[in-house]
């Protein structure tokens, strides 16, 4: 689940007969950010589609796309790391359903995709794990019934299980290699302690490494239900005949009763005061950091208007945290911020990295950047800047049949409807700058700020002891608990 490019965009719009505001350009003065003058057209909104809920309670999304004879589907699973009894095994479990089923082996798997031009992928994220697949309309009869006998009849054979885990116990050892890849796993962990949301998706490799097939069995067993799951399809089919289809391949599963989900609002911590994790790597030339806390849940509502302020602050090569930190001070080469959004909460984050002997420099830099919303605000030209941008870049985020299964993939996991493609531009529209400093006064974590820091610690140790109480590890041991 990964964010796509925007080169079709206006394929995606003349496809779906909408069009976004255009755009000139003019000079902003006194201020760094361009103003864009917005020429009124008819808002996007999200295509037509259908929800079915089968009688085992198996939700059905179907959207028709007739333009090009493609079909994605996917399986969305509400089962990931917070389910996890086992570091990693939401992960393992569903890349396991790739290794075999009863009818077929893992190179008759492989050998059947390859001969139909095919794709099949699957992921595990915080709270969701899923299983996707983009196919020719042509090759449904085919690929729809191979994607119920790897959500239903999954085999996890012994010995194709035993040598997944092998593999992915070294790449999590190599990962380590790279502390931009897992600087945010350390960030997790920090922030939210025994939390579910502490667990990282990607486990760990000792957990891995101890587990078999009978672990993936049980979590496939306890969390792959049709009551806890979602099949969505975006492509060149008739939406009558497909229900019928599915309900044909799916309609007898009866699956058992899910385990009782984790309590994810009621544990969610809040910092009391501001902590520094100092993760050591000896042959580390840089320092790679996070700054951030408490963020929002993805139902928010004011998320929307949330992601156009994070873009004046660092959600765009024109932000102030880019301009300071890249632009301005040369001290790397990218500095950005997000919100990470969950059922339950979430986190903000300010992330970058820098030379090691920048190190103290580029944190008080970018804490100085984050300080000006409160000091200074934003200003109309810069808000009218970010809203034009924002309003710009959305259309394209979900343009192909495979963004729009992901987005109604995320729908189902999070609880969240159209509204949000269908009023996103009238969100945006209504930010005024009255509301803000109100905004960055709720959402945006002020005190207590908590901080990761990969590097050599050696050289970067009292400079970490400035920021708060340091806790250090090093980036050798397994996992990112401490």
């Amino acid at each position: 689940m990964r964010a796509l490019t925007l080169s079709l965009a206006a394929m995606m719009l003349a496809a779906c007969s909408q069009t976004t505001p255009k755009t000139e350009v003019v000079a902003a003065p006194e201020t760094n950010a361009p103003v864009f003058k917005a020429v009124e057209t008819k808002a996007f909104t999200l295509p037509a589609y259908e929800t079915i809920t089968l009688k085992n309670g198996l939700t059905l999304q179907l959207m028709e796309k007739r333009n090009v004879p493609l079909i994605t589907a996917s399986a969305t699973v509400r089962a990931g790391a917070v389910n996890d009894s086992v570091p990693g095994l939401a992960t393992m479990t569903v890349d396991g359903l790739l290794l075999g089923t009863e009818r077929r082996s893992k190179q008759q798997l492989e050998a059947l995709i390859d001969s139909l031009g095919a794709s099949l992928s699957t992921a595990a994220g915080k709270e969701g794990s899923s299983v996707s697949m983009r196919f020719m309309s042509k090759d449904a009869d085919v690929m729809l019934p191979l994607l119920a006998e790897l959500l239903r009849k999954p085999s996890f054979p012994e010995a194709e299980v035993d040598k997944a885990k092998a593999r992915y116990a070294a790449q999590l050892a190599q990962q380590k290699e790279s502390p931009r890849q897992v600087v945010g796993f350390y960030f997790d962990s920090l922030l939210y302690g025994e939390h579910p949301y502490a667990n990282a998706s990607v486990g760990e490799s000792a957990a891995v490494s101890g587990m078999d097939n009978y672990d993936l069995k049980i979590f496939h067993g306890s969390w792959y239900q049709p009551q806890n799951m979602a099949i969505t399809l975006v492509g060149d089919f008739d939406a009558v005949q497909m229900k019928q289809r599915l309900e044909g391949l799916f309609d007898d599963w009866r699956g058992a009763n899910t385990p009782a989900k984790p309590q994810l609002a009621k544990q969610l911590p809040n910092p009391q005061a501001a902590s520094v994790l100092l993760v050591d790597k000896p042959d580390a030339i840089e320092t790679t950091f996070i700054i951030g806390g408490p963020g929002v849940s993805r139902d928010d509502p004011d998320y929307v208007a949330l992601q156009v302020l994070n873009t004046i602050l660092g959600g765009r090569f024109t932000s102030w945290l880019n301009d300071e930190l890249r632009v301005n001070a040369g001290l790397t080469y990218g500095a950005r911020s997000r919100f990470n959004t969950y059922s339950a909460g979430g986190s903000f984050q300010i992330s970058t990295f820098t030379a090691t002997k920048n190190t103290k420099a580029a944190v008080d830099l970018a804490l100085k950047t984050y300080a000006r919303l409160w000091q200074q605000g934003v200003d109309q030209a810069t808000l009218d800047s970010a809203k034009a941008y924002v309003k710009g870049q959305f259309p394209p985020k979900y343009e192909t049949s495979a963004q729009l299964a992901g987005l109604l993939g995320q729908m189902y996991l999070y609880g969240f409807g159209p509204e949000f493609i269908n009023e996103f531009q009238n969100q945006v529209d209504s930010l005024t700058l009255a509301r803000t400093q109100a905004l960055i006064a709720r959402a945006f974590p002020h005190d207590n700020l908590q901080l990761v820091m990969i590097g050599k610690a050696d050289d970067i140790r009292s400079v970490a002891a400035e920021y708060g109480h340091v806790r250090e590890v090093t980036i050798a041991d397994d996992g990112f608990r401490f």
